[in-house]
Formats: C-alpha cells, structure tokens, sequence
C-alpha cells in the first residue's frame, strides 16, 4: 500500500513510525511533514488545509490511504472532499468533525443524550455573557473558546475580574481568532484528567489505553496553558470500574447520539476526562490523534495500525482484536524557551542518533526542519522524547534519562512530567 499523512506535528511523526511497522505498507507520504518524519515518509511540500492539492497528489500517486492527523483540516472538512473523489481517508467527515469543531454543539449533544459532562450555557454576545457572570456564575468557573484555538481557548478564571478579563480576551479582542465567536461559561471541575483515544467506525467504538496530559507551560502545573509538555500511559487512576462506566455511559452513547443526529462518526473520539467525586464526566471531545498522547499509546499498541483504520472505515471495527502491551510510557516535550508566547527558532538540535540505536526510547519530531544537511529547532514545541518501561516509575526514569541525550540553545522542558503517579 501507499499512504498519505497529512500533518507536520510530533502526532505525525508518531503515525509515520507506526503506520511504516505494517507488512501492507511499502511506501508513505507525509504533507508537509518535518525532518524527523523524514525517516519514514517521503514529505510533500503541500500544506494541510490546501484539499485540492493534497487530493490532486493522492490521485497523481494513487495512494491508497490518507491519514489525517490534524484538526484543523477534519473541521475543515477534508474528509468530504477526498470522498468526492473517490479516494479512501481515514477520519470524520465535516458534519461529524464538529464534535471537537465547537464546544457549544458538543456540550448541547450531551444534554441532549444525558451524557455526563459540567453544567454551563452559550454565548454569541460578550454583553449577555458579562451579564451572566454578574448575576449567576459561582467561581472559580470555566470559559471556553467555541472553535479551535491549539488546545489554548480555555481559561479558568477563579474571580469575577479574572472572568470578565477572559470574555474580552476570547470574545472583544480575539485572541483566539474567530474560535472566540460563540463561548462556553461552564462549572469548574475538579479531579483527575484522564484522556482516552477511542477508534471508531460509526457505530462500534473501541478504546485504546488511557493516558494523562500535562498542559501547563511550568512545573507544578503554573504558567499558560499550552498544546501539552508531555504525558504518561496509562492512568493509574483510570481503573477497570471507570473503564466500565465510561464505556457504558459516555462511549457508546456519544458514537450512538452522533449517529442519531445524521453524523455518522468515523475515525479517532478523544474523551478528555475528569474523574470528579460524583463519578467521570467529559471535559472535551477531539475528533482526532491527541499531541502528546499519541506519543505514548502508540508505542503500546500490537496490533497493526492499517488494519485498524481500514476497519473503521469498512464499518468492521468489531472484528479487530485491539492489543495493548503490558508496560508503560511517558513522554517529555523539549519546547523552546519562551513557548507558548515567543520563542526563536533554528537552533541546530545534536544527540539525536542515540534513539537510533536504542530501543524502547524514540524522539518524536513535533517542531523541526533540515537546513543545510543540519536538523534544526522550527516550532515552539521541538521534541517528544519517548520512553517505554515495565511500569510507570521505570518509563519516567527512562524518559528523563533520555531528554539528557538531546540538546538545543534554549532548550525547556518540564522536570515533573507523571509526578501524579507517585501518588496513585
């Protein structure tokens, strides 16, 4: 088979390295990709959101399937326009796409069909939001960018000036661009996160492990919010009695409303979880791979990647046997100091050869780009370094073991990356 990823990011790289693990495949693309995808692919200069061209490449190669690891294009609806064309794509269409598209018809789907989610309300005025957080919020309370906004349009405001800071932020000043068009005011939550990547093939849903993600810029879980600094798999905290009711109450009956509402879901669900005293409830859905997350249930996963995804787009998911080895991994993200406001870019990155010779770590590419023979830094978001190990202790050492191998100017990074697992 020939495949087609499109993407750039660590997620990427991650889909490239395990996509490149399956007999089927003797050949992959990746649009645009970066230089650790390199490795594996053979990257396109065609960016992620010009359909017409990647549709035009996968017809001209006459790739068999495309991936799509990024947001941006399913919302957009890339799905759509390659089906039109006959070409095979893993992932939603537009219509069903919108379930990580806008936080406000996700949190009215899962009113609709009692699935357990915080209470909140929607706005398309700053005024009337204003008024509300006046005359009704309880603090500390949640405000959400509707759209995409790179995993940043969430603002926990624990005042009222915080949170009528927050509304001109998002919704007066935009700095989450037109995702801050419509808001979500919702109850803040507290427990445990818990994310849960899930394939799906409209009607069946299976769960791959759990992970954890650590989205604050500094240690201790302080700083701006950001695309992620690293993560852990799986979650102690998500126990075989979680598993049970997530799949009971929030699971099968998202794929089953979605369904109902004439939106066929077919690809990746991204549960983002909060175990509270009153039992789990949905933070937020992705319609796609999660960036780190991928980064470390990917490495645990046996069974072959393609098969999976050809049987979620067959409709044939329940006879997939989907395996999991018995260990664990955690991941830490090497940023560039001053990520996520401002940060300089390309500075050569050296010691990458070690993974090369090492098994059970991997370094996954997230921001960087080949300039003259030489890789170097090109994102706020440089590197996922990778660990595998019999438990989560063991995979924590690894992977800070592992992030000494690999140096950059200005390289940042987090030392407390599964600490919460001293705790389970």
């Amino acid at each position: 088979m020939k495949v087609l990823i499109v993407g750039s990011g660590g997620r990427e790289h991650a889909l490239a390295w395990k996509i490149a693990q399956s007999p089927r495949v003797d050949k992959i693309y990746c649009a645009p990709g970066n230089a650790g995808i390199a490795n594996y692919a053979e990257c396109v200069d065609i960016k992620a959101m010009e359909f017409d061209k990647l549709a035009a490449f996968a017809k001209d190669k006459a790739i068999d399937l495309t991936v799509v690891g990024m947001d941006d294009p399913l919302v957009g609806g890339i799905v759509d326009v390659f089906e039109t064309q006959g070409l095979r794509v893993f992932g939603p269409r537009k219509n069903a796409a919108i379930l990580e598209g806008s936080k406000a018809f996700s949190k009215d789907l899962m009113k609709k069909y009692n699935i357990p989610t915080a209470a909140y309300e929607n706005f398309d005025d700053p005024q009337e939001a204003l008024h509300y957080l006046e005359t009704e919020a309880n603090f500390p309370i949640v405000l959400k960018a509707d759209g995409l906004a790179l995993g940043k349009g969430v603002l926990i405001c624990n005042t009222l000036e915080e949170a009528k800071a927050g509304v001109r932020t998002i919704m007066e000043d935009k700095q989450f661009g037109s995702a801050g068009n419509r808001m979500v005011i919702e109850q803040f939550m507290t427990g445990r996160e818990v994310s849960v990547l899930t394939f799906v093939d409209g009607k069946t849903i299976k769960s791959m492990t759990s992970a954890q993600d650590h989205k604050r810029a500094g240690d201790g879980d302080t700083g701006l919010n950001t695309g992620g600094m690293g993560t852990f798999s799986p979650s102690p905290f998500y126990t075989k009695e979680v598993e049970e009711f997530c799949e009971q109450k929030i699971f099968q009956p998202t794929v089953d409303a979605m369904a109902k509402e004439d939106r066929e879901f077919k690809g990746i669900i991204f549960f983002g979880l909060m175990l509270t005293e009153n039992g789990p409830k949905v933070l937020e859905y992705n319609a796609r791979f999660g960036d780190p997350e991928t980064q470390v249930v990917l490495p645990r996963m046996k069974t072959d990647i393609v098969d999976v995804f050809e049987a979620c787009i067959d409709g044939t998911l329940d006879q997939i046997d989907l395996e999991f080895e018995d260990n664990a991994a955690v991941c830490v993200v090497l940023a560039s100091e001053g990520y996520p406001v401002k940060y300089e870019k390309g500075y050569e990155i050296r010691g990458l050869e070690k993974f090369k010779e090492t098994d059970g770590y991997y370094v996954f590419h997230a921001g960087s780009a080949l300039r003259d023979g030489k890789i170097v830094t090109n994102g706020g978001r440089v590197l996922g370094v990778t660990a595998k190990g019999q438990d989560l202790k063991a995979a924590r050492e690894n992977a800070y073991k592992a992030v000494e191998w690999v140096d950059f100017d200005n390289k940042y990074f987090r030392h407390d990356i599964g600490k919460a697992i001293d705790e389970a």
